[in-house]
């Protein structure tokens, strides 16, 4: 089960911006991998702490995860890249480098110390997948074609002249409290550390091609419409000494013919003759991975809700399935046939046919209030 994102960095659920900033960076500079070599468990805090801040510092992720928890998210652990939502040591340096990089020398990459080139980060690529109700309540490998940015082949790059490699330049600026220094990203190369030499003449001014890859996606069971998946490292590529950036996958659920989802809880509406509602009958309904069969019992009132205990949608967080709600309709004929009205209208005053609800036959509003407690 993943740790709360509030209690990784420390922090009470109300933190405003700067409070998460600043627990995050206190994080981060006490298990920098500089400061823990080869110490495998603070490499894991110190992701942990970067995940964390990746939600929280981000308005409508925060508002997402706080509504809805690790659910809004990927609650596997991400794909491509182990757990941490994906993330690996050039991800962090790249996203959040500036935060504590000046601490470790301002080398910025993983294993710098003191002043390794930078290692930039190309742009993210965004698509949408289509999935069926049976494709999420099972998990799915997708496979999509997409156009990434990548090198071209015989394509070289050499030092920025501008920088010397670092991807950033120093500025001295004269104030009354004396000579302030600070860093901005280099203009010439953008942050890489590195221009473009030489490159073939179907390349970009960059360097770089499109190129068409398929791409493998496994799609875990539970997935809500609107969720974002990420394949680290299958993005675009950046010009020079740099690292791919990441394919966004957003999930779009087709409808269903005949269930609605809410939640991890599946409905079906069942339609039956006042015939079958007064004898009891037998009924195949579509469930997600197939026919089921239930008994109806004699008697039987329209508006009855049986539910059919994990036939709904597993949990993304691994807690189980949900249930299949099923809704008893029964349909009252539209027009009669002479004998069939004068059987009914003969049977109209019957105290049989006079409606008298047990007390333990719930109201309309009782059992909207029961599937909403």
């Amino acid at each position: 089960m993943k740790k709360d994102f509030y209690e990784i960095l420390g922090i009470a659920k109300g933190a405003d911006a700067a409070a998460i900033k600043k627990a995050y960076r206190k994080k981060a500079l006490e298990y920098h991998p500089d400061k823990n070599p080869g110490d495998k468990a603070a490499e894991e805090k110190f992701k942990e702490a970067a995940e964390a801040y990746e939600i929280l510092s981000d308005a409508s992720k925060k508002a997402k995860y706080d509504q809805y928890g690790h659910q809004a998210f990927d609650g596997s652990g991400g794909f491509g890249g182990g757990g941490h939502g994906g993330m690996n040591m050039d991800d962090i340096f790249s996203q959040f480098g500036d935060i504590f990089g000046s601490a470790f020398g301002g080398g910025g990459g993983f294993g710098g110390g003191g002043g390794g080139q930078r290692r930039t980060k190309g742009s993210n690529l965004r698509i949408k997948v289509k999935l069926t109700l049976e494709e999420i309540a099972n998990g799915v490998e997708k496979k999509v074609k997409v156009k990434r940015k990548v090198q071209a082949a015989g394509v070289s790059y050499k030092t920025c002249g501008t920088c010397n490699g670092q991807g950033q330049v120093m500025r001295v600026t004269n104030t009354i409290l004396g000579r302030m220094q600070s860093a901005s990203t280099c203009p010439t190369c953008g942050g890489s550390g590195q221009i473009l030499d030489k490159k073939p003449s179907e390349a970009d001014s960059q360097g770089m091609i499109l190129e068409d890859e398929t791409v493998s996606i496994k799609i875990p069971a539970g997935v809500v419409d609107g969720m974002q998946l990420k394949v680290s490292n299958k993005g675009n590529d950046a010009p020079g000494n740099s690292v791919p950036g990441d394919l966004i996958v957003a999930i779009e659920e087709l409808e269903h013919e005949f269930l609605k989802r809410e939640g991890e809880n599946l409905h079906y509406d069942l339609y039956i003759s006042f015939a079958e509602a007064v004898l009891g009958v037998s009924k195949d309904i579509d469930a997600i991975n197939g026919k089921v069969r239930i008994k109806l019992e004699e008697g039987i009132q329209s508006g009855k809700i049986l539910r059919l205990k994990g036939k709904g949608i597993p949990s993304i967080n691994g807690y189980g399935n949900g249930d299949l709600l099923v809704h008893v309709n029964v349909w009252t004929p539209k027009t009669l046939n002479k004998e069939q009205k004068q059987f009914f209208e003969k049977n109209m005053t019957d105290d049989n046919f006079v409606p008298n609800p047990e007390k333990s036959d719930k109201s309309f509003f009782e059992k909207v209030k029961d599937m909403f407690s």
